[in-house]
Formats: structure tokens, sequence, C-alpha cells
């Protein structure tokens, strides 16, 4: 269906596309740096099935209204910016609160919290504009019209950036969070490095917001 050729020229494509840090990447090291590794983990698997999504929506059809439309790649690209801003808010004001003590504590403490972690990946990654238009731009140039099912085609090819992007947002993730538990040793350094993660994501956000798209 899909052959060699093309599948390795589109791994090759996604790969040089995803080392270069963008949204999603930043993102999970500002979950890292201000909730630990647990939070790092589950916001990487919510940020590639979020990035999947956009996938289905490319392979449906859906993809390309958003690539068109200036409105509705404003709209989807403010909203996902805004979110992260509201994210690194709560990351800066609740600094204060993480401990020392609270490490051991804390697969307990963030068990409850994994499904609207992952939730909060999806969001960020389903309305990430560099995944909005690599998958639509880009992914669509990789199908073999010609071989037929084409929506299976995208779909199955889709599975490349999304299994690269697991393997790196989780490198990026545990990398962050080991730093975060070395400066776990002091309740202030603690502080410090969660209002990091914080300002981290309010940064992000801001940089979505105001970064367009290449036409």
């Amino acid at each position: 269906m899909v052959s060699t050729d093309r599948f390795l020229a589109f791994a090759a494509m996604s790969l040089l596309v995803i080392v270069i840090p963008g949204p999603s990447v930043l993102f999970v090291i500002g979950r890292a740096l201000a909730h630990g590794r647990r939070t790092a983990v589950a916001t990487a698997l919510g940020n590639v099935f979020g990035s999947y999504l956009l996938v289905v929506a490319v392979a449906f059809g859906i993809g390309s209204l958003v690539e068109r439309s200036m409105t509705v790649y404003l709209a989807v690209k403010l909203a996902g910016a805004a979110y992260l801003v509201l994210l690194g808010v709560q990351a800066f004001r609740h600094r204060k609160e993480l401990k020392a003590s609270a490490i051991k504590a804390a697969p307990a403490a963030e068990a409850r919290g994994d499904l609207r972690t992952v939730l909060d990946g999806a969001l960020v990654g389903v309305t990430n504009p560099k995944g909005i238009v690599f998958f639509a731009a880009v992914l669509p140039q990789f199908v073999d019209h010609s071989a037929g099912q084409v929506t299976t085609q995208m779909l199955l090819l889709g599975l490349v950036p999304i299994s690269i992007g697991l393997v790196t947002d989780t490198l990026w993730g545990l990398t962050a969070s080991a730093a975060r538990t070395w400066f776990a040793r002091s309740d202030r350094r603690l502080s410090l490095i969660g209002g990091a993660g914080g300002f981290t994501m309010i940064g992000l956000g801001l940089t979505v917001a105001v970064t367009g798209r290449a036409d």
C-alpha cells in the first residue's frame, strides 16, 4: 500500500522536523520541571494522541480546511496559546506549594490526575501550529494516489512521526524531570524550578500566539 521509498522518505522528513524543539517539546519540558517525571510522561502520551488526531483530521479532509482558512487557523492557534499561558500561570502560582518531601509521595498524589494530564497534552498537541502545518501540508505529499486507499495511507504514514515524537518527547521529559529531582533537595530550589516551568509554558504560549505560518 505504502511503498518503502515513500515510507522512509517521510520518516526522514519527520525526524528532521521533530528534532527541532517545538511547542510540544517545550510544553513537556515545562510540565516536567513544574510537576515531575510522571506528569512529563503522561503529557508526552497526550501530546502524541493529540497529534494523531491531526493526522485523522487530515486523512478525512478536515485538516485542509484549517490549512486554507486563516480564520480557522488563527482560532485553533490562539486557543492553544491561551491554554498554554493558563497552565503556565497555574504552575507559577502554585510553585511555593512544591516541597522536597512531596517528591517521594508524588506517584500516589499524581495518580488521580493522570487522565487530566493526558488530556492537557492532547489539547496542546491538537492545537500545535507546527503539527497542523506539517500534517496538512507535508503528509499528503507522500501519499501514492495511484495505489488507492488514500485515507488508510495517511493514517499509516501518520504513525511514523507519532512514534518518533513519543520517543523524543519522553526523553526530553525524563531529562528535565531528572534535573528537577536534583533541585528537589531543597524546597527553595524546587520552588524556583517549578516557577521556571511555569514561565516556560507562559513564554511558549505567547510565542505560539505571535508566530505566523509560512504561506
